[in-house]
């Protein structure tokens, strides 16, 4: 989505883009869901069965027996190998929270010190 192309009864586009990602990094449009669907559920709204027909879903002709390279490592080192073992731990949203509470305490931080040059 072009955030410019957003209709102005919205209120001005940075300002919607800025609370999406704030919102999105801290997971309150995942709370508001889990409270949607709680509320739906509650008054017998949605279905939870799925049926899934495997006849329907095809591999590629050539996904069968398909040779595949064992992964490369993306951090080396002790520490790094160290962070990539506790990232993998964390799921993407609990790591995007992770993310912006850094950033924001990084900002924070930075906020009361004086402008560095390099």
């Amino acid at each position: 989505m072009h955030w410019r192309d957003l209709p102005e009864r919205y209120g001005p586009w940075k300002t919607v883009y800025e609370r999406h990602r704030l919102w999105s990094a801290d997971g309150t449009w995942e709370y508001l869901l889990q409270q949607i669907q709680a509320v739906a559920d509650a008054a017998g709204q949605i279905d939870w069965e799925i049926s899934v027909d495997s006849t329907a879903v095809r591999a590629h002709q050539h996904a069968a027996g398909a040779r595949t390279m064992p992964p490369s490592p993306v951090l080396k080192g002790d520490a790094c190998s160290e962070l990539a073992g506790e990232a993998a731990r964390l799921s993407l949203c609990d790591r995007l929270v992770e993310v912006a509470r850094q950033a924001r305490d990084s900002a924070a931080h930075g906020a009361g010190s004086p402008p560095r040059s390099t």
